[in-house]
């Protein structure tokens, strides 16, 4: 047999075994795994690099409706490629809703936005901002039919945020379809309440972006968001936890069997609410919801990834210019920290950091990381084993890396369409050399080689953990 690659010499690592093997690759698909595998059109020689599944981030924003006067920095084209030098091989961004539109509309829309302008595939969540009847009772079930398997409600924000009946209402419809809720749990009455007493008190700093959103308003809403997953019996994933006391929320609700999942970021390993306080407006840069905290939530998040409360690192890569209008530096940004674009870009810098801060400082095992990155992304959005994984029958989407290569995170390295990344200066050791989907490179010796619309969207089964625990 002739395959079409074969990567030859290198280490793979899959979430559950380390084994030095060559990769056959025909028709973009895996087909072989050993020694001594033939002839190919092309030989990879990966000797001295790990050959990991492609990363998948499932938690990011692209191009997506930000407020009046605010524009995202990323459209698909500068976001994909940016996560192919990344190491990743899917991302998975948000279908955003707003009151009064079709959710149909809104994917159709955001579909056009995405159609070949892609470097690495991409699929989609839904965001439910408007829970009609004719959202959830035709919409939604459809769309879930159609392959659109995950979706995400607010608990804050204005125009977002879901009341508690409207929460129920959308688990409900998540139970009878078999669809994973992705929750962003922070009390919306509780910020406006805290916001509005701190501006009266002249205190309008970025700084105070983080006291206006402690952990008291993540933590209540993240038991509120289980207790009434629990009335329903549906599970959900509670996005972008920051702090211990929300993770022993999540762990609380599993030791009473409940089926309640867990993700964490990069900036709440790696910034802190100090890095808000910066001269003028230097603290926007890190200004993001749930906030970077303090050192000791920080060591709670690792614990969290060492000990499976979390099963997902995501990036939550919501990117913004800093040096711009329409970015960080609104005009209504220079007067209170109410104003300053929540979000950060990091979809480049998620791997590299945790590869770095966690293989190679000794905290996870590289296997552990795979699942944290790739593999557990894959099984809880229905993309398991097409994606996520080193197999023969899945999806040739393939990250080279070298464990041993040194880096300094800097703007200059990135290739997105923010002008700053909040990780500048964090020096790491591991880094992606290249990037395959499906058989093709992306991204060769930290080259840009693949086309843009290489990417492909890609339809989802439904997640086998997003069943509930008794029968419907």
């Amino acid at each position: 047999m002739t395959f079409d690659t074969i990567i030859r010499g290198g280490t793979v690592a899959t979430a559950s075994d380390t084994f030095a093997c060559d990769v056959g690759i025909t028709g973009g698909k895996i087909t072989a795994l050993g020694s001594d595998l033939g002839k190919a059109t092309e030989i990879v020689d990966a000797t001295g690099l790990l050959v990991l599944p492609g990363g998948i981030d499932s938690h990011v924003h692209i191009a997506q409706p930000s407020g009046p006067g605010i524009v995202m920095a990323d459209d698909f084209a500068s976001a994909t490629r940016s996560a192919a030098f990344g190491g990743n091989t899917m991302v998975l961004p948000f279908a955003m809703q707003q009151k009064g539109e079709s959710l149909r509309q809104v994917v159709k829309d955001y579909h056009a936005k995405a159609d070949g302008q892609c470097y690495i595939d991409v699929s989609f969540h839904l965001i439910i901002a408007d829970a009609s009847d004719a959202v959830l009772g035709q919409e939604l079930p459809a769309l879930v039919h159609d392959g659109y398997t995950s979706f995400k409600v607010f608990m804050t924000y204005e125009g977002l945020a879901l009341s508690d009946m409207e929460m129920l209402k959308v688990m409900s419809v998540a139970r009878e379809t078999g669809a994973m809720v992705m929750v962003h749990a922070e009390n919306y009455d509780a910020i406006r309440f805290l916001t509005d007493r701190l501006e009266a008190a002249g205190k309008t700093e970025t700084k105070y972006h983080g006291t206006s959103r402690p952990i008291a308003v993540e933590r209540e809403a993240t038991h509120r968001a289980i207790s009434l997953a629990e009335l329903i019996d549906v599970p959900v994933m509670i996005v972008h936890v920051s702090n211990r006391e929300a993770m022993d929320e999540i762990a609380r609700a599993r030791r009473r069997g409940l089926k309640i999942y867990g993700e964490t970021c990069p900036q709440y390993l790696i910034l802190t609410e100090k890095d808000m306080d910066g001269l003028n407006m230097e603290g926007a840069k890190y200004v993001c919801s749930p906030p970077p905290r303090d050192k000791e939530s920080q060591a709670a998040c690792w614990e969290g990834l060492q000990q499976g409360i979390f099963s997902l690192f995501s990036s939550d890569h919501c990117p913004f210019r800093y040096d711009d209008p329409q970015g960080k530096l609104t005009p209504k940004g220079k007067t209170s920290f109410r104003w300053v674009p929540n979000g950060i870009p990091g979809v480049e810098t998620r791997l590299p950091i945790l590869f770095s801060e966690g293989v190679s400082k000794g905290r996870l095992t590289v296997n552990e990381f795979v699942a944290l990155t790739s593999t557990n992304h894959a099984k809880t959005y229905g993309l398991y084993p097409k994606k996520g994984t080193i197999a023969v029958g899945s999806d040739a989407d393939i990250a080279l890396w070298d464990p041993q290569r040194q880096e300094t995170i800097s703007q200059t390295l990135m290739h997105g369409g923010s002008d700053y990344t909040p990780y500048e200066g964090i020096a790491v050791t591991g880094w992606p050399v290249s990037t395959m989907v499906r058989g093709q490179f992306v991204v060769r010796d930290g080259k840009l080689v693949g086309a843009l619309g290489g990417g492909d969207y890609v339809p989802r089964e439904k997640s086998e953990l997003a069943r509930p625990r008794t029968a419907l």
